[in-house]
């Protein structure tokens, strides 16, 4: 069920509020919450921990729905915000939309436009949970080994694995965004973090889905591991997914239209936790000539490409359609290494 908290101190929206949603309530699919002002609307959200949704006005007495804005993005940055009042101007949208407003809705309410905003708004909301259940449950949390973290996973067992260094059979992909630290120059750096974590969530959710693990984000570029039975075929299939989803992501009201080039290696390396124990900044990755092969055959890639090596190319080639590129000369490599593109 999603809880849905409204915060105005027109006493009839309570009213209407419950007439236009009656289906939805009846059929236990939301839960309204109400709240006269921005302090009443704080005191519920402690009252009601597991709100979804906030549909806020801005005038309000004691606490006005912009500062209202300002102290949810302090206290619970996971509930989202959409604001409905009668000031439809530009700067309250501005204002809003720059303190963490999903959405704005202007009065007299437009209760069809409300529907669709507050399911666009909880879409939006499951698709953050997923993720977030996602890195608890997919080894990401472990380039955020401390004290606290360990904790939180379980306790001694748990990090007497993650402490642990070994020799393993695994696959690397590297997959960059080409040409994006071009649109840093043009678009404001809040653009450029959200346009860029929106392209993270898609390709962590198809690498999660082919049970891969996100080893780390390194600026506009991800770098993927994946273990056990069919480690570099799995990999593949997540790469071809990626491109696929990403090439058909909108361009979100840049002039950036998202590609991405990506390179995959596969063989023995070191895992294990790199970094400063005093600091507690470690990294739970893994390296070797395998991984920095597999950055370089991603520098070879244009647009659009997954390129791999012959030796890959020899495991998989009876299972994708791969196409040689010619040779290249990669970086303390000797002689010319045959690369291949995987095409489908």
């Amino acid at each position: 069920m999603t809880k849905i908290l409204v915060a105005d101190d027109e006493a009839d929206l309570e009213v209407l509020i419950r007439q236009k949603f009656r289906k939805k309530i009846r059929e236990q699919q939301y839960e309204f919450v109400f709240a006269s002002n921005g302090n009443d609307a704080l005191d519920k959200i402690q009252q009601h921990p597991d709100i979804d949704i906030l549909l806020s006005d801005i005038n309000m007495p004691e606490m006005d729905g912009l500062t209202l804005l300002s102290k949810l993005n302090e206290s619970n940055s996971l509930i989202k915000s959409v604001i409905v009042s009668a000031y439809g101007d530009m700067e309250n949208i501005r204002t809003a939309m720059n303190r963490g407003a999903f959405d704005f809705i202007t009065k007299p309410i437009n209760f069809e436009d409300l529907s669709l905003t507050v399911e666009k708004t909880l879409a939006h909301v499951l698709q953050v949970k997923e993720t977030l259940k996602a890195i608890k449950e997919n080894n990401i949390l472990k380039m955020y080994v401390d004290e606290t973290v360990l904790k939180f996973m379980g306790g001694r067992e748990f990090e007497s694995a993650l402490m642990a260094n070994e020799t393993i059979e695994a696959t690397v992909v590297f997959i960059d965004i080409c040409s994006f630290t071009a649109i840093s120059e043009t678009e404001s750096p809040d653009t450029v973090v959200k346009l860029l974590n929106s392209y993270f969530d898609v390709m962590v959710k198809e690498i999660i889905a082919q049970g891969g693990y996100i080893d780390k984000f390194i600026g506009d570029a991800v770098m993927a591991v994946f273990r056990g039975d069919y480690h570099l075929d799995r990999a593949i299939e997540a790469s071809l997914a990626v491109r696929a989803k990403v090439s058909g992501l909108p361009v979100s009201g840049t002039a950036f239209s998202p590609k991405v080039s990506i390179g995959i290696n596969s063989g023995e390396m070191i895992s294990g936790n790199i970094g400063s124990v005093n600091l507690k900044r470690l990294d739970y990755t893994v390296i070797g000539d395998v991984v920095n092969t597999a950055q370089r055959l991603q520098a070879t890639a244009k647009e659009n490409e997954i390129i791999i090596n012959e030796t890959a190319y020899q495991k998989v080639k009876d299972s994708f359609n791969c196409q040689k590129a010619g040779e290249v000369a990669l970086k303390n490599k000797t002689g010319l290494t045959n690369i291949y593109k995987v095409m489908d």
